[in-house]
């Protein structure tokens, strides 16, 4: 039988009030992996009153110490970092020097995190009267509602639970449905290196296990990555009720090749942008904007990289792409192949899932690049998330920054030019949040800002030192040691 996997509450593992349930497979096989809870609003309900109860200790341990639990947790994970990997495989399909990549960010996300303990640096400034200090310091916000994805099933959990606590905000994390067995890894991980009980508490479900933290008074932030149909809904909610609210929702993102690149280079990260993680990133490079002189070349070599990648089970050392995640996912990419044939684009290869073999007992779809791609086509305006590209012909360096610009999301850019100028024209013009130049779109680094603009996000910013103005509020604090009232502005 399967595992039965419980939910972590106030510091036990326990199941479901809602008593339901459901089980997740693996996509490369269709074995069940484990039946974890469909939590319910009274679940939720307990989880919530855990993190209010804990919170107000939390907040007063040092941060300092904060920071000593985080890096103990990545200690932790360095020595389990194999078998973590494999589980990330197991679950939602990535090959495992993926898999690996993953859990390596989760731990340089907390050892990041936990030097932070010692650097939540505030401001100390002149008062404009005598006899007067001024500051301004970090604050948590209370109790965050952490709602992640699928696709980095450690990385994104890290990304938000890391920096919340080392902040002195308690958190409910509640992961996919699609990737909770990491989810209970991570968790399990801070219970043991003696996290207190209610300051993390793990919630299991499905949508509607989502809406009830959210919409639960005594949250006072939520943090969620996902798509941006949903992302919106929060914002909405969230807007309406006063509570602070971080978005992550995916992007539209393109690499851009010049006349002048460097072709080699440029096809490799083509490749790794496109079909790493099977296109399941908010980084996929789901448009190649390719300049008329070398397009034939580009489109040709890309074919022949494309077409001979090896798909199959991610433990298989051998393997280059793995399966999308579920039977919706494939079924949605099927569908942006049917619109981009009607739409009048040609499927340069790919183009149908997998249905013979051991490969059909997964949910495996080749990967798929699209020629004669015009810029306001579906398939090149709305997220995928899947492996498939687009080959866009550009005349110039201008034409391609507009074309890359001219969709809703603004997450990242990649640009492959030898002229420096030309970067530096591109890196000025392009909207993204991120821009690589000669690098693929994929590949960001913890200490920097990650997010983006437009219709990707709401203006904060993951990872990095940003990270903890989304986690943190400012306090600014004034003491008057003067012995007498002073009226700011007006006794100036």
């Amino acid at each position: 039988m399967p595992q039965r996997f419980q939910n972590f509450i106030d510091g036990r593992w326990q199941d479901p009030k809602s008593e339901k349930w459901f089980d997740r497979e693996n996509p490369a096989t269709g074995e069940t992996l484990g039946t974890f809870p469909d939590s319910g609003r009274n679940d939720v309900g307990d989880a919530v009153a855990a993190a209010v109860k804990a919170q107000a200790e939390w907040q007063r341990t040092p941060a300092p110490h904060r920071g000593e639990i985080l890096f103990r947790a990545a200690e932790m994970m360095v020595a389990r970092k194999e078998e973590l990997s494999r589980e990330v495989t197991t679950e939602m399909g990535k090959v495992l020097k993926e898999a690996r990549g993953d859990v390596q960010e989760a731990i340089d996300m907390t050892y990041y995190m936990a030097g932070e303990g010692r650097r939540q640096f505030g401001h100390v400034v002149p008062s404009e009267l005598p006899d007067k200090f001024a500051m301004a310091v970090r604050q948590p916000h209370g109790v965050v509602a952490a709602i992640t994805p699928w696709n980095f099933p450690l990385a994104i959990p890290s990304w938000k639970l890391m920096p919340a606590l080392v902040a002195g905000n308690t958190v409910v994390f509640k992961p996919s449905p699609y990737s909770p067995l990491s989810a209970y890894n991570i968790v399990r991980i801070l219970e043991e290196v003696g996290l207190a009980p209610g300051v993390v508490n793990l919630v299991f479900g499905e949508d509607d296990t989502g809406a009830a933290l959210v919409e639960d008074p005594r949250v006072g932030m939520v943090s969620f990555t996902g798509s941006m149909e949903v992302g919106r809904e929060i914002a909405a909610y969230c807007g309406r009720h006063g509570k602070r609210v971080h978005l992550e929702m995916g992007g539209k993102n393109a690499i851009i090749v010049l006349d002048d690149a460097d072709v080699e280079l440029a096809l490799e990260g083509a490749v790794w942008s496109a079909f790493g993680t099977t296109g399941q990133r908010c980084t996929a490079a789901s448009r190649l904007i390719v300049q008329r002189g070398l397009m034939a070349e580009f489109s040709d070599r890309l074919m022949a990289r494309a077409s001979t990648l090896r798909l199959g089970n991610g433990l298989d050392d051998s393997v280059e792409m793995g399966p999308v995640v579920n039977q919706p996912q494939l079924q949605k990419v099927e569908s942006y192949v049917g619109i981009g044939v009607e739409e009048g684009a040609t499927i340069a290869c790919g183009g149908s899932r997998l249905k013979d073999g051991e490969l059909a007992k997964g949910y495996f779809f080749p990967p798929t690049v699209f020629a004669d791609v015009k810029p306001k086509m579906r398939i090149a305006q709305e997220e995928i998330f899947g492996p498939v590209t687009d080959l866009i012909a550009c005349a110039s360096l201008e034409e391609a920054v507009a074309v890359n610009n001219d969709v809703p999301y603004g997450l990242v850019t990649s640009i492959y030019t030898r002229d420096v100028t030309k970067a530096f024209k591109a890196m000025e013009g392009i909207t993204t949040g991120i821009v690589y130049v000669n690098a693929g779109t994929i590949g960001a680094e913890v200490h920097l800002p990650f997010g983006g603009t437009k219709g990707t996000g709401n203006g904060h910013r993951e990872a990095g030192i940003a990270a903890l103005d989304s986690y943190s509020e400012w306090k600014t604090v004034y003491v008057d040691y003067s012995g007498r009232l002073q009226k700011a502005q007006i006794d100036r």
